[in-house]
């Protein structure tokens, strides 16, 4: 079982605790994959995935700004309309996630932003209620960006 490649834009906000220390919240609008079996297109679900990472910024005032971050991802699924509805999905997958990325200071406050994320999400496949499969999802996550520091 596998599902579609999607772009999808993003909003990070990020709060420094600390120069080197913060906490990146990664939000989108729903998503809606489409379910593919040996190519063949078997169904859809709709998905709301939240990412929650502490990051460390190595030279948080250079202008070159490299950072790692490790969290979790919390993914809502619903809407689940598999093989005619036979088939369910979990409402819930928490996961973890890794990130690096950097960031490159345009002026005082503006700054170009690019990062890459792993995510390992699943969900177990319900038949009637009991669990038939497991399907892992996970996705690479590239992103790129224009920020503001206040």
């Amino acid at each position: 079982i596998t599902v579609n490649n999607k772009w999808i834009p993003e909003l990070d906000v990020t709060y420094f605790f600390t120069p080197h220390i913060a906490a990146e919240l990664v939000l989108t609008v729903p998503q809606k994959q489409n379910v593919y079996l040996d190519g063949n297109k078997i169904g859809s679900f709709t998905h709301l995935p939240p990412t929650l990472l502490v990051q460390y910024h190595f030279i948080p005032n250079g202008t070159f700004r490299p950072y790692i971050g490790a969290g979790l991802n919390f993914t809502r699924i619903w809407g689940a309309d598999i093989a005619n509805n036979s088939l369910s999905l979990d409402s819930w997958s928490v996961a973890p996630a890794l990130q690096i990325g950097m960031d490159y200071k345009l002026t005082k406050n503006w700054f170009l932003n690019a990062d890459v994320k792993k995510v390992w999400l699943s969900s177990d496949v319900k038949a009637a209620g009991v669990k038939v499969s497991n399907v892992s999802l996970d996705p690479w996550l590239f992103s790129m960006g224009v920020g503001y520091r206040f």
